[in-house]
This record gives structure tokens, sequence and C-alpha cells, in this order.
């Protein structure tokens, strides 16, 4: 990108990969797949991971599922995401007190089929730098560990056979490669854009077309029959309960890697068609070199959304010039003519959360404050510091203007700073009682992506 954020040559987040039977040495399979849980995948089982099982399908997997080691680490994994507390109300501190002997009753219920998930709590969340909400499910700690313990033997399985650019929920992998990605097929003149939106993806996947999906390399029948339990939970909100007819709940530990497994198909064909298409879970753009190849994609994808029984956004799916105004949007970036900064949508989350650390009246000392919301300025820093530089010094300002406002009002003058505020309190009175700048940031690693 011309002009923009220093970009720092990274090395891309590395897939396992298969290699020949001549090549295989003792620990090497365990070398490629150190992230998997190793109570379920024994060396013996990732070289048959990597040689490819009979049929290419997986038998006899439940026992995998509620070993107890297996659930002690789904469990362990549920007590770090925390969260909150389904239908039943138990929250993770109370399943801890009771943690022996709930995890010993999963495994005796999962061994003998008569495990059955409760029913899901539907919340609603504000979606980023808007007023709308999305629906977000809530399963209770019991169904989230035995999730975990099911993506522990499941995930290693399916992700053999996902295509390079998926970025979304997989190992060794996230955002950051994916913009690098986009960035680096923008560059080699790739400025047609298919910019493509699912509607509703996760609450309208079929389900027996995702089961079916499953089914392809995993034909244990009572780890397919814990899935489609888990696909047809009850949703429960305070004044209605019903059975969704499609979806799987975002908010499920399962969800993430279902949404992968039903949209890999589109990925191997855009692959197959000769398409650059970057995806992270269901936000994804294809790339393209004029505006022929660009709808010959969009056709192709439509005709593949239709067939799998899903839909594309008519409003938000559409072709762009990304070397024009107006440019396309992905991972919370904008991108357009060269140049990438924050989508409206992200300045706008910023600046709430800003507003809400830095009201006026505000009784903590200015030091508290800033401490405070330093932890929200790193943070954004990382992710949007490849921005183009005119972004920071713009929200440097604003940002010190609310703080300026906050000590106008203590010596009991009205509104916002202005005028002579600028003089009592300078920039560099800010960085005195330690303000964190995003453009000296931005400065500092310019120049060390420079060396």
């Amino acid at each position: 990108m011309q002009g923009g954020g220093c970009v720092r040559a990274k090395r891309w987040e590395e897939r396992p990969a298969t290699v020949s039977e001549g090549t295989k040495r003792t620990g090497e399979a365990r070398g490629r797949w150190s992230w998997v849980e190793p109570s379920v995948w024994t060396e013996r089982m990732l070289t048959a991971l990597e040689r490819g099982v009979k049929g290419g399908k997986w038998f006899s997997l439940i026992d995998k599922v509620y070993a107890m080691a297996n659930l002690e680490s789904a469990w362990a994994r549920v007590q770090a995401n925390k969260g909150s507390a389904g239908v039943d109300h138990e929250t993770v501190e109370h399943f801890e007190k009771s943690q022996k002997g709930n995890l010993e009753k999963l495994q005796r219920q999962l061994r003998e089929g008569k495990y059955r998930p409760n029913g899901i709590r539907r919340a609603w969340i504000p979606k980023p730098g808007g007023k709308d909400k999305r629906p977000l499910g809530i399963p209770t700690v019991r169904d989230r560990v035995v999730q975990a313990a099911i993506v522990n033997v499941l995930e290693p399985i399916f992700e053999q056979g996902f295509a390079e650019h998926s970025y979304g929920f997989r190992p060794g992998r996230g955002c950051k490669g994916a913009l690098r990605r986009v960035t680096q097929l923008l560059q080699q003149g790739y400025t047609w854009v298919v910019d493509a939106d699912l509607k509703a993806y996760f609450d309208s996947i079929p389900k027996d077309g995702l089961t079916q999906a499953v089914a392809e390399k995993v034909t244990d029948g009572q780890v397919l029959e814990v899935i489609k339990q888990f696909l047809n939970q009850e949703v429960l909100e305070p004044m209605n309960s019903w059975v969704p007819e499609k979806g799987t709940p975002q908010g499920a530990v399962l969800s993430p890697l279902l949404s992968n497994v039903y949209l890999n198909p589109l990925d191997h064909k855009m692959q197959a068609e000769g398409l650059e298409m970057v995806r992270y879970a269901d936000d994804f753009v294809i790339l393209c070199q004029n505006q022929q190849e660009a709808q010959r994609a969009l056709t192709l994808l439509q005709q593949w959304t239709e067939g799998a029984g899903l839909m594309l956004h008519p409003e938000k799916t559409h072709i762009v010039d990304a070397t024009l105004a107006g440019g396309f949007d992905f991972l919370g970036y904008h991108f357009e003519r060269g140049y990438r900064w924050p989508r409206r949508k992200s300045l706008a989350k910023l600046k709430e959360t800003i507003r809400q650390k830095t009201k006026r009246t505000n009784g903590r000392c200015l030091q508290a404050i800033i401490a405070n919301m330093n932890q929200t300025l790193r943070g954004w820093f990382e992710y949007f510091k490849h921005s183009h530089y005119t972004t920071f010094s713009r929200l440097d300002s604003w940002i010190r203007m609310r703080l300026r406002s906050i000590l106008r009002k203590r010596r009991k003058r009205k509104g916002r700073a202005k005028g002579s505020d600028h003089q009592r309190w300078p920039n560099s009175f800010f960085a005195k009682h330690g303000l964190f700048s995003l453009h000296a940031a931005h400065v500092k690693a310019c120049q060390t992506a420079q060396r």
C-alpha cells in the first residue's frame, strides 16, 4: 500500500503441513501439531492423521471425547474463558466447587449415551459502532465443557483439509494474517474486489447440510448424535422459547469449527477456479485483477451460496474498484486507493469507549483516568498500527480535548475545552502525565520497521 502505515515484514503463520512417508521421523508429527490436545492426539494418531485413514473417515472417537484427561483439558479451557451462566444458572465458579464429580458425571453420561444438553440462553450484544444488536447463544457450563472436548478431538481432523486462505478460528492464524494477505494481493494488482456479506450466516446454516459435512470425515454415530443434539438445543429468552430450524448459535464453543467446516467447500471451489479469496469466518473478500474476473467470482459465489442454503446480503455484497474512492471494509479496516485506515465503526467504537472513561464528572485523579484509558489505546493501536499516518494525530487531538474538558469542568467552567485551555494544558502536560500517544507510537513503529 502506498504511503500508508508501515507494514513490518513478518513470516505468515503456517498451518501444519503433511509430508511424505520417506521424510517422517519419530517426533516430527508432534512438532507439526504442537497445538493439539496431547491426551487425545497421541503420536500414533497424529501419524494416522498425516498418512490418511481408510476412506478418509474416522471411526470410534467417542471414547476420546469422554476420556477424563480430555474432559479436564476442556474444563480448563472453559474455566479460562470464564463467561456467563447458562439457563441452569450455574456459574464457572460453582461448577469448579464440584469439578471432579461434575466431570465424572459427564464422562459417565457420554460413555453410556445418556448425555443430553440443556437449552441455550439467548442474550443480545451490541454490534461494534452501531445501535443494532446481534444474538448470542450462551450454553451451560457443562455443555461448554463437552463442546470443548469434542473440539479437541475433531479440530485436527478438519484442520488437515482447510484451505490456505481461511484465517478465522484456526490455530496459529488470525485477523492480522488475513489483513497481510489482502494487502499483499492489492499491491500485486488484485484491486477489483468482491466485497461479500453472508446474511445471518451462523443463524442460517442448514442443519442437515452441516451434519452431512461433518459426517464426510467422522462416522462415529455417538459423536454425530451429540453434535445433532447441540444443533437442536432449545433457545430460551425471558418470555419465549423455541428450537431454531437452522443455524449454530454464536457463543457456543463448537460453532466456530462447524462454521469453518461448512464454508470449506466454498474455499476450495474458489481455489480451484483460480480466484484469490481471503476469509475470516463468515467475513471474506475475493480479490481479482479485472472487472470481468470479479463478475465471474460473484456469479460463482451466488451459485454456491444458493446451493448451500445460504444468502448473500443484497445491499452489502458488491464489486468495488479499490483504486477509486469508496473502497471496501474488511476486519475493522477500510481499504481505498492504496491506503488503509480504521473503518467508521471501528473509530466509533473506540471513541465511545474513550467517552465512557473520560466523562467530565469523572471523580478520579488525572493519572488514574489516563492509566485506565492507556489500556484501551495500547490495545487499539496494536491492531490498527498499520493505518495511514493521519489517523493517529487526529485521534490524539480528540483524546486530549476530552481530558482538557475534564480539567476545565474542575475549574467550574462549562463546555468543551477550547481557546486558552490549549495553552493552560499543552500537549506536553499530558505527555508528562503518561498519556499514550498514538502518533508517537506509530512513528516509533515505522522507525523499527525500517531498521
